[in-house]
């Protein structure tokens, strides 16, 4: 997505007009467009100005994603208790249909083991409680398997 795009977005998100946006930060409303259509870019000092006013970090505003944030914003706001009535297997596996189909074909126990040892390993190593470390196995999946993309 272009830098333009993302200033859009963050903006509209902020619930900002262009010429308030123009007005806080001393420019022009049309400078403002500009920046929008990526016809130009604003200068450093600038974005960092955007940023404070969208309250993003300057990495969030450049890389913006309205989607990503809406999605992010609603697993923030979900309570423990509606989240774990929900079957994360088969809402995943709409997008990812094997998720529907593996434990038919694979052997969860043959695997149990292994993921039981290396999550006591993180609980010994870092005191972490049952959770954490599962979330932090998770984690580092999540890790092997960008990584591995790249």
């Amino acid at each position: 997505m272009s830098l333009g795009k993302s200033l859009f977005q963050a903006r509209k998100k902020s619930g900002y007009s262009q010429e308030e946006v123009a007005e806080k930060l001393g420019v022009s409303r049309q400078t403002i467009s500009k920046w929008e259509t990526d016809e130009t870019l604003p200068d450093i000092r600038q974005a960092k100005k955007l940023s404070q006013l969208y309250h993003l970090s300057l990495d969030d505003l450049i890389d913006f994603d309205l989607n990503v944030t809406e999605i992010q914003e609603i697993i923030e706001k979900t309570r423990d208790d509606v989240s774990s009535k929900i079957d994360w297997t088969k809402a995943w596996s709409k997008k990812y249909p094997i998720l529907a189909t593996y434990q038919n074909e694979v052997e969860i126990n043959k695997y149990e083991r292994g993921l039981d040892r290396l999550l006591e390993q993180l609980k010994k190593e870092y005191g972490y409680n049952e959770l954490d470390a599962f979330l932090v196995l998770k984690d580092i999946l999540a890790v092997v398997w960008k990584n591995r993309k790249n």
